[in-house]
């Protein structure tokens, strides 16, 4: 496996994590203070309009340290007018988002800047408790314990069946991770086996979490897409008085307004073909992705009975016309699972790329949707995997920097792999031979060869006791 990949210099995946304490914070304004009554502007003897246009310049993972340097400077770099300037002059950045599970069932993001390839760790989510919920209402939601969507849909079925014990263990499961307009969004999930409406928004700007307008109903396991710069949600299962139950229905989040509206309902047209009610009754119709393309949302789908899945297609929702059709077969059928109850995918460019498991336990192949054949197709014909027995999360999908990003991870470290699928889409016929070695240079990012697949590694970091959950990016 060491010969298909190519590791970049010490310092592009050894740095740990930065993060500012708030001891060192105060007592870097208490230094800062007088100097800040003495000289109002951010920059002595430059109107604070130049000052701004030199900081929107500064690169983002910097900005932390810059708070630290005045109030005037922290109030300055948590304007939001800076952000705008960074817009104007075309230098904002692209970050990765990383959500993983520690021990203790603890949930910690950490972000990554591609470009100088050093970590941040965000601040924790805060806490919230189901009896706040039930007594004081959605105002007063902290979050408490958090734990986030690795465990496998399977504990759900079991749920169905009467085996609560997993829910019971690990409150906040299969909450659904998501980013539009420049914000992560973590949704709903499970506390004691209570589905939640809640909702929680990181805002990069300001290094905060806060808790934004509730879902309509409560959900875990739901799933996520961007289209518009809105915010969907369909499917989940949510809890009633006879257990749990998958959920068809489907809404969107418009962060402009902060309002939820509903949209039609998915209709899971092939859950109401099944021959007999049994079937009907015993087969649980669940959503087992969302991506958005080609201005529309795709939602693959499966029917479940524990331990057993059975895919059947999927559905597509038009916000053109507000209703859902049956996605095209070839789609539906070909669309490579993970797990029961998870697929990947991700659209990198305009193209729709999925991760397929299925050549090797320690291995998987990209494949592109081809939308005037129906079909998916082998572009990228082997991707590393390393073998970890225990982890539910070995992998994740991305797109950064107009690129394919593997996020993988083994019994120490999380790496972060890449390729260029675009050098492949022109020879998918090549795309299943095999690697070359490569030695990372300058000259590798155009360093291409028909029938070669080129993945090297671009960032680690020490994750020994690590789960990945899930994954986003942000352009800021």
């Amino acid at each position: 496996m060491g010969a298909l990949l190519s590791l970049n210099s010490s310092r592009a995946g050894m740095s740990e994590p930065f993060e500012v304490s708030q001891n060192e914070t105060c007592k870097r304004q208490k230094l800062s203070s007088c100097f800040c009554e003495e000289n109002p502007r951010l920059i002595p003897s430059l109107p604070d309009e130049i000052s701004y246009q030199i900081l929107a310049r500064i690169p983002r993972i910097h900005y932390l340290n810059m708070r630290l340097v005045s109030r005037a400077w922290k109030a300055a770099i948590m304007n939001t007018e800076l952000f705008n300037i960074r817009k104007e002059l075309g230098t904002r950045e692209e970050w990765l988002y990383i959500l993983t599970k520690v021990e203790g069932d603890k949930l910690l993001w950490y972000a990554l800047d591609p470009l100088s390839r050093r970590w941040q760790r965000l601040p924790l989510m805060p806490n919230v408790s189901i009896e706040d919920e039930s007594r004081k209402g959605l105002a007063s939601l902290r979050m408490w314990n958090v734990v986030g969507s690795s465990i496998k849909i399977a504990d759900v079925i079991r749920g169905w069946l009467g085996r609560k014990d997993a829910l019971d263990r690990m409150p906040f499961c299969g909450c659904a991770i998501s980013a539009v307009d420049g914000c992560l969004y973590v949704l709903g999930g499970f506390s004691r086996a209570s589905a939640l409406r809640c909702v929680w928004q990181y805002n990069p700007v300001l290094n905060l979490w806060s808790e934004i307008s509730p879902m309509s109903i409560g959900r875990a396991y739901c799933k996520t897409g961007i289209l518009n710069n809105k915010l969907y949600v369909v499917g989940g299962v949510t809890k009633g008085r006879g257990g749990l139950t998958p959920l068809q229905s489907a809404e969107v989040f418009d962060p402009y307004t902060g309002i939820w509206s509903q949209i039609p309902s998915m209709p899971f047209s092939k859950a109401q073909v099944l021959p007999t009610a049994f079937l009907a009754d015993l087969l649980k119709p669940i959503a087992t992705g969302m991506t958005s393309y080609r201005g529309r949302l795709f939602v693959p789908q499966s029917l479940y009975c524990w331990p057993f899945f059975v895919d059947v297609g999927g559905e597509v929702y038009d916000p053109e016309v507000n209703s859902w059709v049956e996605m095209p077969v070839g789609m539906g059928e070909g669309w490579p699972a993970r797990q029961a109850g998870t697929k990947l995918s991700v659209t990198v460019d305009g193209e729709l790329y999925a991760l397929d498991p299925s050549s090797s336990p320690e291995s998987a192949r990209i494949k592109v949707y081809d939308h005037q054949d129906d079909a998916w197709k082998v572009v990228v014909g082997e991707v590393p995997i390393p073998h970890v027995t225990e982890s539910e999360s070995p992998c994740l999908l991305a797109g950064l920097l107009g690129k394919l990003h593997v996020i993988t991870r083994d019994a120490n470290n999380i790496s972060i792999l890449q390729t260029d699928v675009q050098n492949h889409l022109t020879s998918l016929p090549s795309a299943t031979s095999g690697y070359s070695s490569c030695v990372h240079a300058k000259s590798a990012e155009s360093a291409t060869a028909i029938g070669t697949n080129l993945w090297r590694v671009i960032a680690t970091r020490m994750a020994e006791s690590s789960e990945l959950v899930s994954c986003q990016t942000l352009n800021i």
